[in-house]
């Protein structure tokens, strides 16, 4: 599976890590992604989404179904 928030779009981002010999190897930071069950009142259901924690706090601030109609617009299957 993607390392790819569905509601921020959040990626890996890629780059070095140097050792105290500035030894340069490539490393990624991944996003802190989570698998989250949420209940969508408009739908009657519950909807699995493997988001990151900025995209828990963007359901939280929006509501899941301003976010849930936002991907299904993006043509994301939920």
């Amino acid at each position: 599976m993607s390392a790819v928030c569905q509601v921020t779009g959040r990626r890996p981002g890629f780059g070095k890590q140097v050792s105290y010999s500035h030894k340069r190897t490539s490393r990624r930071w991944d996003p802190n992604l989570q698998t989250r069950r949420y209940w969508v009142p408009s739908q009657g259901r519950w909807v699995r989404l493997r988001v990151s924690v900025k995209g828990m706090k963007t359901i939280d601030k929006r509501g899941i179904d301003a976010v849930v109609a936002e991907l299904r617009a993006k043509g994301v299957k939920l």
